[in-house]
């Protein structure tokens, strides 16, 4: 045997994990998650989706994300610099989303670093290197594999979960596909928390800066619902996506032919001055609010009761737990990536 003895085992396994999700997913049918297809596979495969993500199971949440939030406020009372990104825009977010899906609490740390890595390589191919581009189908194979194990048990013993309604999920003789299932089950884990993580750090962040907003806020709970529309406006956790243009079009006197891939700015839209006055101020009381924070169409964000439940949740603790809550250290930095934009860290000195 060639190579490093000492290596082949692990690389054999790697193989074979590989060749097991490779089987997996070859069914011969497009299994790419709802996200990027078209009708009439789009709204099948939505359809189904929704039926398992209803208004019932996201109102049922309010206590158990109401209970994990006070718990993390209540530990950083103590003024104390803390990560604000990773112990709760992240904490919250990936412990509903898991709690929906029913997965065990001790995996959850394991889908940090993985679902970092998809959220990267949704990126523009030519904006990735070879690793990142490595990394992000490594992840989808050991997302896929996890899953593939976690549907196995969900049909031998099905639960109130969002995975067991998946996987029982039909629309006359349709259903999802074992390759349909992964893609959606992956797309529903990422997209239900790492869009949302990056809405709560940024609205921290731009409360923050702004001691003023902050304190108006704190005293009128009744701008909840304005403030949370102004924050995604702001900080567009979504800055951008694509569109295949089904016939020519003109933009501003350029002619776009049928056929062409357009890259649409969400993060800019959300600022035009046109449409909003004085785009770059905060207003927490600003309405109409057209924003375009969970996109539009048909692919308006399946997701977007449950990014306002727990964004306003989180966003109303912090504020009536502190008298005031405070940038700990003024380098901001953000994680690289273009399309899901986010805090890479915040620290913050809560005051109680």
């Amino acid at each position: 045997m060639n190579g490093d003895p000492a290596k082949q085992p692990q690389n054999l396994r790697k193989d074979s994990r590989a060749r097991q999700y490779e089987e997996i997913r070859a069914t011969g049918v497009d299994t790419r998650p709802f996200l990027f297809r078209d009708a009439p596979d789009h709204t099948r495969l939505r359809g189904l989706v929704q039926r398992a993500f209803t208004p019932r199971r996201v109102n049922e949440l309010r206590p158990f994300i109401e209970s994990k939030t006070a718990d993390i406020i209540a530990r950083h009372l103590d003024g104390a610099p803390f990560d604000a990104v990773q112990e709760l825009a992240w904490a919250i977010p990936v412990a509903v989303i898991c709690e929906m899906l029913n997965i065990p609490e001790e995996d959850h740390e394991r889908f940090q670093s993985e679902s970092a890595m998809l959220a990267r390589g949704l990126d523009p191919d030519f904006l990735l290197t070879d690793e990142d581009r490595a990394a992000r189908d490594q992840a989808i194979m050991h997302f896929g594999l996890y899953f593939h194990e976690l549907f196995a048990k969900r049909r031998a013993e099905p639960g109130d979960d969002l995975l067991s309604a998946l996987v029982a999920a039909r629309d006359g003789e349709d259903r999802l596909s074992e390759g349909e299932l992964l893609s959606t089950a992956i797309l529903l884990l990422v997209a239900g928390h790492e869009t949302t993580m990056n809405l709560i750090s940024g609205s921290m962040l731009a409360l923050a800066k702004d001691p003023s907003a902050q304190a108006h806020l704190r005293a009128h709970p009744e701008l909840d619902r304005t403030a949370t529309d102004e924050f995604l406006r702001l900080v567009a956790p979504v800055q951008l996506t694509g569109r295949t243009l089904t016939e020519d079009i003109e933009v501003d006197g350029h002619v776009l032919d049928q056929g062409s891939f357009v890259f649409i700015l969400i993060g800019g839209a959300n600022r035009d001055p046109a449409v909003f006055e004085d785009p770059t101020t905060l207003r927490l009381d600003r309405e109409p609010n057209p924003h375009l924070g969970f996109g539009f169409g048909m692919h308006h964000c399946l997701g977007a009761p449950l990014a306002r439940l727990e964004s306003s949740i989180v966003m109303r603790q912090l504020l009536d737990a502190t008298s005031e809550f405070t940038l700990a250290d003024t380098e901001i930095r953000y994680r690289p990536n273009v399309i899901l934009r986010g805090l890479e860290t915040l620290s913050l000195s809560l005051r109680p």
